[in-house]
C-alpha cells in the first residue's frame, strides 16, 4: 500500500513544481523591464448582459492597451450564478494567470477561491462589490453607502420631504447593493416626514424577476390608490423592472422614482419623466482603474487599499450636459470592437 501512496506524493510534487515554474515565468516578470512574459490579467464580472458590465469591459480594455498587458474577460451570463463565477475564478487560478480582477457575486461565497488564488501566488483585486476578509490587494468601487445616501436625499427633494416610500432590494449576498440600500435607508431616517413602508422585497438578478416583484409590491402597498409617493431601486435590473411595473400600472411619472445605474432605456425614462433621477456610477473608470491597479501590483508599484471611483445624480436637468453625456454614454465600440 505504501508504494502507490509514495508515487502519488511524488507525482503531486512534480505537478506543483511545474505550476510554480510556469507561474514564475508568467508573473515573475513583475516589471516591464525584466524581460518577463506579458502579464495576463483575468477580469471576472458578476454577469455579462447588463450595460454596466459592458462599460467595465471597455475600461479594462483601454487600460490593457495603455499598459501593454493582456486582459481576459470572462464571467457568468446572469448575476445569480455564484457557482459559475467560482468555477471561472478557479479555472483562471489553474491556468496560472498573472492576476485576477473580480466583482464578487457574494461577499462570502467567493472568499475561499480568492484565498486559494492568493495562496497560489496570484494576487486579486476586487471591484464593484466588496468581499469579506483581507486576502485581496485592493478594492476598487463606488462608495456605495454614500451613493445610497445621495439617492435618498434626491428622492426626499423630489417628494418635498413628505410621503410613503417603498424600496425594491436587489438580492441577498450582494455587498454593493446592500450598501446602497443601507445608505438610502440612513438618508430616509434623516427626513422624519418620509416613511419607508416596505424594504424587505428582493427583485433578484434579472429584469423579469424584478418586474414580477415590483408588480406585487406596488399592489400590496396600494400604490394605485395613492398610498405610495416614492420608490427606490438599487441597480440596473431592479430599476428597469420597477419602471416596467410603474408603466403597466399607469403610475410612471406619478410616483417619484429614483433608481441606480444607466442604460439607454433608463436614460429614456429620465428624459420622459418616468424616472426622477438615477444615481450613476462610472463603470468605465472602474474597469480602467481595476486593471491599472492590478498592473501596478504585479510590477511592484505601490497601490491603495481602497479606491473610490465616484457617483453622480443624473436628472432631466443635467442629462444633456457634456460631463453627464460622457458618463452615461461612453464610446464602447472604440474599445470592444
Amino acid at each position: 500500500m505504501r508504494l502507490p501512496l509514495l508515487s502519488l506524493s511524488l507525482g503531486a510534487l512534480l505537478v506543483l513544481a511545474t505550476v510554480a515554474c510556469s507561474r514564475g515565468h508568467e508573473s515573475g516578470g513583475a516589471s516591464a523591464s525584466d524581460g518577463g512574459a506579458k502579464l495576463r490579467i483575468a477580469v471576472i464580472p458578476k454577469g455579462t448582459t447588463h450595460e454596466f458590465w459592458k462599460s467595465v469591459h471597455a475600461g479594462a480594455v483601454k487600460a490593457s492597451r495603455e499598459l501593454g498587458v493582456d486582459v481576459v474577460w470572462k464571467g457568468p451570463l446572469k448575476e445569480d450564478d455564484l457557482k459559475g463565477q467560482i468555477d471561472v475564478v478557479d479555472s483562471f487560478v489553474a491556468q496560472g494567470v498573472s492576476g485576477i480582477v473580480v466583482a464578487p457575486l457574494s461577499d462570502k461565497g467567493l472568499t475561499a477561491s480568492v484565498r486559494a488564488s492568493v495562496s497560489a501566488g496570484i494576487p486579486v483585486v476586487v471591484f464593484d462589490s466588496d468581499l469579506q476578509g483581507d486576502a485581496q490587494s485592493s478594492f476598487v468601487a463606488t462608495d456605495n453607502v454614500a451613493a445610497g445616501r445621495m439617492a435618498g436625499d434626491e428622492l426626499a427633494r423630489q417628494m418635498g420631504d413628505t410621503g410613503n416610500v417603498v424600496v425594491l432590494r436587489y438580492q441577498e449576498g450582494s455587498a454593493s447593493t446592500a450598501h446602497r440600500e443601507e445608505g438610502f435607508l440612513a438618508a430616509m431616517r434623516d427626513h422624519p416626514n418620509l416613511h419607508v413602508v416596505s424594504d424587505n422585497q428582493y427583485g433578484g438578478a434579472t429584469t423579469e424577476s424584478a418586474f414580477a416583484t415590483s408588480e406585487n409590491l406596488l399592489a400590496a402597498q396600494k400604490a394605485a390608490s395613492g398610498a405610495v409617493q416614492g420608490v427606490f431601486a438599487p441597480n440596473e435590473s431592479t430599476t428597469f423592472g420597477m419602471l416596467l411595473a410603474l408603466r403597466k400600472a399607469n403610475l410612471a411619472g406619478k410616483v417619484h422614482f429614483v433608481g441606480f445605474d444607466a442604460s439607454d432605456k433608463l436614460v429614456k425614462g429620465v428624459r420622459d419623466g418616468a424616472i426622477d433621477a438615477l444615481v450613476v456610477q462610472n463603470p468605465f473608470n472602474m474597469g480602467y482603474v481595476s486593471v491599472k491597479t492590478m498592473t501596478s501590483r504585479l510590477r511592484g508599484q505601490p497601490i491603495e487599499k481602497r479606491i473610490d471611483t465616484g457617483a453622480r445624480v443624473v436628472t432631466r436637468k443635467n442629462l444633456d450636459t457634456p460631463e453627464i453625456s460622457e458618463l452615461i454614454q461612453p464610446d464602447l465600440k472604440k474599445w470592444l470592437e
